[in-house]
C-alpha cells in the first residue's frame, strides 16, 4: 500500500511483522507448560508416604488412587472397588503397557482398604504394581 507524503513524496507502509514479541511469549507459555505439566499428573490430591528409596515416574501408566476418605479412583474417575478389577480388564486388553499400574494411596490409608485394592488389582491379572512414594527431604 502507497501513500503520499506532505511533500509529494510518495512512500510505502511498513508491512513487516515484529516477530520478536511473539517469539517471547511463545517461549514464556512453553515454559509455563513445561513447568506445570508435571504437577497434573493426576489430579486426586494424597499425601503420599515418604520413603528413602524413590524411583523417578519416566513413563505414563495406569494410575489407582485411594485418598484419606478411602474413595478410590483409576486415573481421576472415583470407581468402586468391586468394579476395579472388570475396568482395569477392559482397559488393559491389547496394550501391553496397560498391564502396569502405579498405585497411589494417602498417608492416612489404613492397610485393610490399600490390601483390598491390591487384590482388585491383582484379580484382573496384573502383577506388576508399583507403590508411589516420594523422597525423604534432606535437613
Amino acid at each position: 500500500m502507497a501513500f503520499t507524503a506532505r511533500n509529494g513524496r510518495t512512500q510505502t507502509a511498513l508491512a513487516d511483522i515484529n516477530i520478536t514479541p511473539l517469539v517471547d511469549v511463545v517461549l514464556v507459555l512453553l515454559l509455563i507448560f513445561m513447568l506445570t505439566a508435571p504437577v497434573l499428573q493426576s489430579g486426586v490430591e494424597v499425601a503420599i508416604p515418604k520413603t528413602r528409596s524413590v524411583n523417578q515416574l519416566t513413563e505414563q501408566r495406569m494410575v489407582v488412587t485411594i485418598d484419606k476418605d478411602q474413595n478410590v479412583f483409576l486415573q481421576d474417575k472415583p470407581v468402586n472397588v468391586n468394579q476395579l478389577p472388570a475396568l482395569l480388564s477392559a482397559v488393559g486388553k491389547g496394550d501391553p503397557t496397560r498391564r502396569i499400574i502405579y498405585l497411589r494411596a494417602d498417608e492416612q490409608v489404613p492397610f485393610g482398604a490399600f490390601a483390598s485394592v491390591m487384590d482388585a488389582v491383582k484379580q484382573a491379572g496384573i502383577t506388576n504394581i508399583s507403590i508411589v512414594t516420594r523422597p525423604i527431604e534432606a535437613k
